[in-house]
This record gives C-alpha cells, sequence and structure tokens, in this order.
C-alpha cells in the first residue's frame, strides 16, 4: 500500500473515529513530532524538537539568572583574537 491510498485509508477511519481513538492518535502524532529532527548542531549532530525545547527553556533560565555575554562585551573579546 502507497502513501496516498495509506493516507486514504486514515482518513477514513480517523472520520469514523470515536473520541478515544482520536486522543490515541494525537498522542502518537504528538510523540512523532517531538522526536522529529529540527535542526542540527555546529558539528552536524542532529537535534530532536524534543532536545531543541530543552536547550531554549535552559538558555532561558541562563538569561533569567544574567549567565550571558553583552554585545559589547563579545565585541572586546573579540579585538583581542
Amino acid at each position: 500500500m502507497g502513501a496516498l491510498e495509506l493516507r486514504d485509508s486514515i482518513l477514513e477511519s480517523i472520520n469514523k473515529a470515536d473520541e478515544r481513538l482520536l486522543k490515541v492518535v494525537k498522542a502518537v502524532i504528538e510523540s512523532y513530532q517531538e522526536e522529529e529532527i529540527v535542526a542540527f548542531s555546529v558539528d552536524g549532530k542532529p537535534i530532536t524538537r524534543s532536545v531543541y525545547k530543552a536547550e531554549l527553556a535552559n538558555a532561558k533560565l541562563e538569561i533569567q539568572k544574567g549567565e550571558f555575554t553583552s554585545q559589547e562585551d563579545l565585541e572586546k573579546e573579540s579585538e583581542n583574537w
């Protein structure tokens, strides 16, 4: 069965599904999306959506704690290279 036939079959089942099945399908889709590769690190390693979200949350916490380098400080540091 090709992708088109599979999609049509799934859509037909979804259109007939009860709330319980719809919740299961939704959970499967969300789980799949969380493990989708959304970026790559500077060394080429894939980053999944869930890892990306965790790193973003960590970065926000560091900013709130004042753990960052200002643009001005970064420019000063780069002058020494």
